[in-house]
């Protein structure tokens, strides 16, 4: 895939400076599940995900605008009703445009590893916004977690259990590939070099 250019037109700044929920129905045109990524990267599993889940309504954060851009047009030359993306750091905007149990599930591909141990507090699954996740996820709501680093999903796992996310395969334990999953354009290349993903699939008591 040929690297994304930076658009001009920015998106989804109409929701960056909301200081409440909008009407989710309005905005997309339908009721639905209504689901969360944090950090869609190049749009691979965006894309993919609501092509193949037309009836939910999936918002799409990735602070690097012209990623950011690029899918939300990608997705509208699909013709996809269901994606917005939002060009903006999640952990600012997710707790204002998301009422408490409103989100159906929410996905974090790849993120960011912040090798620097003085950078550690700029990943993005902290014990403060892994209780707000969890608020934000209807009972029986699930996370979806993939990463190519080890140490980081185990430290994700530990964070997101110990906020009250229920690990159906015991605590600590990642869940294996499935061949239904949609992966993302990362996740894609590993899948083809038989490179690790440890992958969380947890979900909020319900």
């Amino acid at each position: 895939m040929a690297r994304p250019r930076l658009l001009p037109d920015p998106v989804g700044l109409k929701f960056v400076n909301l200081e409440a929920p909008p009407d989710w129905d309005a905005e997309f045109g339908f009721s639905g599940p209504l689901e969360l990524e944090i950090g869609s990267g190049a749009g691979g599993h965006a894309l993919e995900y609501c092509r193949r889940n037309p009836q939910v309504r999936f918002v799409a954060f990735e602070w690097r605008k012209k990623y950011a851009r690029d899918t939300q047009s990608r997705g509208e030359k699909m013709g996809l009703k269901n994606l917005r993306v939002i060009e903006a750091d999640a952990r600012a905007v997710v707790p204002r445009i998301f009422a408490s149990g409103s989100l159906a599930a929410v996905h974090l591909q790849f993120p960011d590893p912040w090798w620097k141990r003085a950078h550690f507090k700029r990943a993005i699954i902290q014990p403060e916004f892994a209780s707000l996740l969890l608020d934000r996820l209807v009972p029986g709501g699930r996370f979806d977690m993939r990463t190519d680093v080890e140490d980081r999903a185990h430290g994700m796992l530990a964070v997101l259990e110990e906020a009250g996310f229920i690990n159906p395969l015991g605590q600590g334990a990642f869940h294996p590939y499935e061949p239904e999953e949609v992966p993302s354009t990362r996740e894609r290349r590993y899948l083809q070099s038989g490179e690790p993903v440890y992958r969380g699939r947890l979900v909020k008591p319900g």
